[in-house]
């Protein structure tokens, strides 16, 4: 099976403008991404909260928190602390103590 050349440098001619479009938005996304990983990693820092205290002192909403704190426990970041009531409170893992999990 034969190629046609040029068919497919404008393919991807086409991909690279699409790319290219889509970039600015991709960014500012991670970003923001970033920027909350950074405000929850800060209130974790001052020592282990539930989903409900880490969404009303960073002013994200709780699906939110939490969706990065599953990212951030999937990547060995955070750990479960302890059950407060009916929420788990939510640690920060230090590098030295990573060994010891």
């Amino acid at each position: 099976m034969r190629v046609d050349a040029g068919a497919s440098r404008d393919a991807l001619k086409a991909l690279r403008e699409e790319r290219k479009q889509r970039m600015p938005a991709l960014q500012e996304r991670l970003k923001e991404q970033n920027q909350t990983e950074k405000a929850l990693v800060a209130l974790l820092a001052e020592g282990p909260r539930t989903v409900p205290e880490m969404a009303e002192a960073s002013g994200l909403s709780t699906q939110t928190v939490f969706w990065h704190l599953m990212a951030m426990r999937k990547y060995g970041r955070v750990a479960d602390a302890e059950l407060d009531g009916d929420y788990v409170r939510y640690r920060l893992i230090s590098i030295d103590r990573v060994g010891e999990l």
